[in-house]
């Protein structure tokens, strides 16, 4: 089971979305079968087997272990990742797109490119593993509390001279070799609770 599967596909998006099927995928974080299942989420067995042919035509599920109890087959399942993200890409040309906005400044901007990287990161991730490679990424994740309104003015200042200091040092467009990265800084105010990574 991997930690995170980033979903692309918009049928598979809308079963993950259908409540039975997102209990049933939350429930198979260990192995189950369709007659376990049924007990921990109030439905007939055949009904659970019917959610779970669904799941793993999909990809969500996969099974791992068959058993004989007398003349019956229990097959025992279990979801394919400990959690699920949908993509923006799922949503077609609905998606959000930063492309479509003039205001680098707004919400709706950062949004925008927060779905852009869940669905490029998505991609990149997917061939990787499929090539049996791992993908090279770099994350921050901080909270910063400012004194007043005009220290989070120069440290946005600061920053922001600092990361176009960074590029201009080390962008190269000559050589061949050299292979593009995308750079994204946000920062926006942290939900009530919020505490540094690692706390």
């Amino acid at each position: 089971m991997r930690d995170l599967h980033v979903i692309e596909a918009p049928q598979t998006a809308a079963l993950v979305m259908d409540p039975i099927k997102a209990r049933l995928l939350a429930a198979l974080s260990e192995p189950a079968s369709a007659a376990s299942l049924a007990g921990k989420v109030g439905l007939a067995r055949q009904k659970v087997n019917y959610h779970l042919r669904a799941l793993e035509e999909h990809g969500l599920v996969e099974p791992i272990e068959e058993r004989q109890w007398g003349g019956l087959t229990e097959r025992l399942v279990v979801a394919t990742a400990a959690s699920y993200v949908v993509s923006p890409a799922a949503l077609g040309c609905i998606g959000a797109d930063p492309a479509r906005s003039n205001d680098r400044l707004s919400a709706s901007y950062l949004i925008a490119l927060a779905a852009r990287i869940v669905s490029e990161v998505g991609r990149l991730w997917q061939t990787a593993r499929t090539g049996n490679k791992r993908l090279a990424t770099l994350s921050i994740d901080m909270v910063i509390r400012f004194k007043s309104p005009a220290d989070r003015a120069a440290f946005t200042e600061d920053l922001t001279n600092a990361v176009a200091a960074l590029a201009a040092r080390y962008h190269d467009e000559r050589t061949s070799g050299g292979r593009p990265h995308r750079l994204v800084v946000a920062a926006y105010p942290a939900p009530a609770g919020a505490k540094p990574r690692g706390e």
